[in-house]
């Protein structure tokens, strides 16, 4: 391990009771030897990675983890405790903890020996001998390689025993088999091949953990598995011969499968990272299950994030709202473009633009009506594509590739029988669910090729457009003209209302799904070529009320520097630009580091400035841009004054709150372990 972990780095009689203590006292070692440069910014990094997910490990092991700007160079400290910390390990707490700091542009050989600790993790007697280490300076040395770590009894025992190299591969999966209900090979029969891709959110840890368990337990099973890690250090293409021959497939991941399409067409299970370490035996007997029962994924792809097995509690709720925001997330992109051309369409030519003949017939380089033309019909093509766009990623959230051509011929669908974004929705979810009926029919071998290109894009499609134009395409053309009409006929109260609520939603989660909820509201009613006067109205509140809360926390930051931390003094800074180009997720870090007193004031000010714009009737046409589109917007001055309303309530209240936590935090300096128990903190002021 080098230098990445020397004496000073280690702490044997670690006291911390927490996990977010015990990162504290491992980091402070860090800071003390130029290792990280700002300990409050690093610590908060490591909790970021930490809400992910849980680091901690069976065998009472944890491993917070982060990549950070703070760091200088490749760190690791460890620390061995008696009462144990919990890291939200299913056996209980951790008494050996590697904090693990790596720079934001670390290189891949030292993130080549970061993995190499994580596989020795695996090894018990690597890990009995740091719980026996009697110093630091040895328990670095074990880490390092230095040392070697005497066997166990048990190994030992193994080593002295004759050896029969006939017989080992059968007693050592002995075990394994009973568990999975396969004995194993017979004499002069191939074994069962695996192929198996392990990636987790940082990289770092778990991907070569969850690896070197897979492997492990293939050798007790007595199958060939072969491993390839999508870590930060890179990744090796599994070799396509290799991918060719294996029975089955294992995907142990917390971020998305590279070039997932390279493993369709086998038995698969796809499962979060950690199952890989805790139950790698079970999921090579669930592989072997399915290859002997014939199922294996017709599509391109076994299945998608939100359908894999291995979540723990997540119900179809969840699923649902996961399903939506990949519509979401791909249609954005487009409402921007588009409706900032069209924006631009009508601020150069007019708003009688959207009558000028086609830029393909008429066309004049020297007159500025041409180019406001062109802008505008670029635009409009741009917005046709919403409603598809939406279907078609609703259905390739739930069923991944195969859903794409019925959610895009779904979503086209609604747009013919104006249908709108209601209709998109339904057809996204038609697709996909008839899509994933589909994969489910137990297909014979022979028709497993011609599925993906052929068989369930007909069939599908083919039952999507029968449902979107004979059952569900009138009633949901009807319930989108009505909630189109009830838009146009809002006013006074009921208008400002609209506004507050809308202010609230975006402020809600800064970016997330409540705010996506509004934005697309908004968007929905502006994305047609002759919006309503209403529509652009809840358009104008939807932005501004976006723009509040990160120039709120800028503001907050300029007037009060001392209430923050010379982090979030410098997040500040962004903020400002952040705020101004209606970009919400700005204020995240403070919302993340203090949320009882930021998000509850974000949506105060939210509120307040989306019920102003509405009642002072401020309207846009573009659906983003922030103050750089402040020449499209209908009443101007006061939309800004509507803005700068609710960025100062914002500002007073997270002022007001902070310092009101203030002194009762330094009244409890010397008691609290997991809140200020140092110095340093007493200086400086930690987000509760």
């Amino acid at each position: 391990m080098s230098d990445m972990i020397t004496a000073d780095l280690v702490d044997l009689d670690l006291s911390a009771e927490t996990k977010e203590a015990a990162a504290r006292a491992l980091a402070e070692r860090m800071v003390a030897l130029g290792r990280v440069t700002d300990l409050e910014g690093f610590l908060a990094d490591v909790a970021a990675r930490e809400a992910q997910m849980p680091t901690g490990l069976d065998g009472g092991i944890g491993i917070p983890h982060c990549r950070s700007v703070h760091v200088t160079e490749p760190t690791l400290a460890f620390g061995r405790s008696a009462a144990g910390v919990d890291f939200g390990a299913p056996d209980g707490p951790a008494d050996l903890i590697f904090l693990i700091a790596a720079p934001a542009g670390a290189d891949d050989a030292h993130l080549t020996i970061l993995s190499s600790l994580a596989r020795q993790l695996m090894n018990s007697e690597f890990t009995d001998a740091l719980r026996s280490a009697g110093d630091a300076r040895t328990a670095a040395a074990l880490i390092r390689g230095d040392e070697t770590p005497a066997p166990t009894e048990g190994a030992a025992a193994a080593a002295s025993a004759p050896q029969n190299p006939a017989a080992a591969p059968v007693a050592a999966s002995a075990g394994t088999a009973a568990a999975t209900g396969d004995a194993g090979p017979k004499a002069g029969e191939r074994p069962f091949r695996i192929v198996a891709v392990t990636s987790c959110p940082t990289g770092i840890a778990h991907t070569y953990m969850a690896a070197e368990s897979l492997e492990n337990a293939g050798r007790e099973a007595g199958v060939e598995l072969v491993v390839e890690t999508q870590g930060s250090a890179g990744f090796t293409r599994l070799d396509p011969e290799a991918i060719a021959a294996a029975d089955g497939v294992i995907f142990a991941h917390d971020v998305p499968v590279r070039d997932k399409d390279r493993f369709a067409g086998k038995p698969t299970v796809d499962v979060g990272v950690k199952a890989g370490i805790n139950r790698p035996a079970e999921l090579i007997g669930e592989v072997r299950a399915k290859a002997a029962r014939g199922e294996v994924t017709s599509g391109s792809a076994p299945a998608t994030p939100v359908e894999r097995a291995g979540e723990a509690g997540e119900g179809y709720g969840t699923k649902l709202r996961k399903w939506l925001m990949s519509g979401v997330s791909y249609m954005v992109p487009f409402v921007a473009a588009g409706g900032l051309l069209i924006a631009l369409g009508f601020a150069i030519g007019g708003y009688e633009v959207k009558s000028a003949p086609s830029v393909l017939n008429h066309f004049v380089w020297t007159q500025t009506d041409s180019w406001a033309a062109l802008m505008f019909q670029i635009g409009a093509v741009a917005f046709g594509f919403l409603v598809p766009v939406l279907a078609g990623y609703i259905a390739y959230g739930m069923a991944d590739r195969p859903g794409l051509v019925p959610g895009f011929v779904g979503g086209m669908i609604a747009s013919t029988i104006n249908a709108g974004f209601l209709g998109g929705l339904v057809a996204g979810l038609l697709a996909g669910g008839v899509v994933m009926a589909i994969q489910k029919i137990d297909i014979p071998k022979v028709l497993r090729g011609i599925m993906p290109v052929v068989v369930i894009p007909l069939i599908s499609t083919a039952i999507v457009g029968f449902l979107m134009f004979v059952v569900v395409g009138k009633p949901i053309a009807s319930a989108q003209k009505g909630m189109t009409d009830w838009l146009n006929g809002l006013s006074g109260s009921n208008a400002i209302l609209l506004g507050a609520l809308l202010g609230l939603m975006m402020c809600f989660d800064l970016g997330g799904p409540v705010n996506k909820v509004a934005y697309t509201f908004a968007t929905a009613g502006i994305a047609v070529s002759n919006p309503s006067d209403s529509a652009m109205k809840i358009m104008a509140a939807v932005m501004a009320a976006g723009m509040v809360p990160p120039l709120a926390m800028a503001l907050a930051t300029t007037v009060r520097g001392k209430l923050f931390t010379e982090t979030e003094r410098e997040n500040g800074k962004a903020a400002w630009v952040l705020g101004a180009s209606f970009i919400s997720e700005g204020a995240i870090p403070f919302a993340a580091a203090d949320p009882l007193r930021v998000i509850p004031s974000s949506m105060v000010g939210g509120a307040i400035t989306g019920a102003l714009s509405m009642a002072f009737g401020a309207t846009l046409r573009a659906p983003h841009g922030g103050i750089f589109v402040v020449p499209l917007i209908g009443n101007p001055f006061l939309y800004l004054i509507a803005i700068a309303a609710g960025v100062c309530v914002t500002t007073a209240l997270v002022v007001v709150l902070k310092g009101l936590r203030k002194p009762a935090q330094q009244a409890s300096a010397g008691g609290s372990a997991g809140t200020a128990a140092t110095a340093k903190e007493d200086r400086q002021p930690v987000a509760a």
